[in-house]
């Protein structure tokens, strides 16, 4: 069973950055892949990156390549996402979760935290 809670969202204007950080529960943290994932209003979850357990492997979505960096310190049981160059279109409640697969659906993981808002402005 693995509990985690995002923190680091907010307003910023277009252009600017922010850190996400997802703090996970549990000692088996350096198992999972850890990724992120988004929710804008009335529209479904989409993928944004993800981060193999050992963090040697990464995937990102194409619209956020170049911009996101994900990252995990597993001493600190934490995954970070910077996010630089924010765009309007990036507003949406960003969450992590974690899983087994370096996978891109969210049905490949099996633990999700409750999100965070993430509103950028023009």
């Amino acid at each position: 069973q693995v509990q985690l809670v995002e923190s680091g969202g907010g307003l910023v204007q277009a252009g600017g950055s922010l850190r996400l950080s997802c703090a996970a529960s549990g000692r088996t943290f350096s198992s999972y892949v850890m990724g992120w994932f988004r929710q804008a209003p009335g529209k479904e979850r989409e993928f944004v990156a993800a981060l193999g357990s050992s963090g040697g492997s990464t995937r990102y979505a194409d619209s956020v390549k170049g911009r996101f960096t994900i990252s995990r310190d597993n001493a600190k049981n934490t995954v970070y996402l910077r996010m630089n160059s924010l765009k309007p279109e990036d507003t949406a409640v960003y969450y992590c979760a974690a899983g087994l697969v370096l996978g891109v659906v969210p049905g490949n993981y099996a633990y999700w935290g409750q999100g965070t808002q993430v509103t950028v402005s023009s």
